[in-house]
């Protein structure tokens, strides 16, 4: 079994910055992919950023040139830099750790957090 701890939510006002972090642990071989989606209130689920196991990032148009992603292989971490915070990034975020090969099991599988909240204040 896989689990992901999240830290680093909070409230912010806007322009400001938060960094999340998200720390996967358990009898983890490899991780593919990894990366955060986001709910606000009301709304489904959406993608914000993903990073590969090679350090190749993707992001939402929505957070372009304001969220950074990295990853720690060493450490099996995610982390989410968000500057130029907006009330509209306002939403609980989850990371995700995509196509996990685990010592103790066959195959890979693909491990949520519990999620955090991000609040921005106009």
């Amino acid at each position: 079994q896989v689990h992901l701890e999240e830290s680093g939510g909070g409230l912010v006002q806007a322009g400001g910055s938060l960094r999340l972090s998200c720390a996967a642990s358990g009898s983890i071989v490899s991780i593919n992919d990894m990366g955060w989606y986001r709910q606000a209130l009301g709304s489904p689920r959406e993608f914000v950023a993903t990073i590969s196991s090679g350090g190749k990032p993707t992001y939402a148009d929505s957070v372009k040139g304001r969220f950074t992603i990295s990853r720690d292989n060493t450490k099996n971490v995610v982390y989410l830099q968000m500057d130029t915070l907006e009330p509209e990034d306002t939403a609980v975020y989850y990371c995700i750790a995509e196509d996990v090969k685990e010592s103790s099991r066959g195959g890979v599988m693909d491990y949520w957090s519990r999620g955090t909240i991000v609040t921005v204040s106009s």
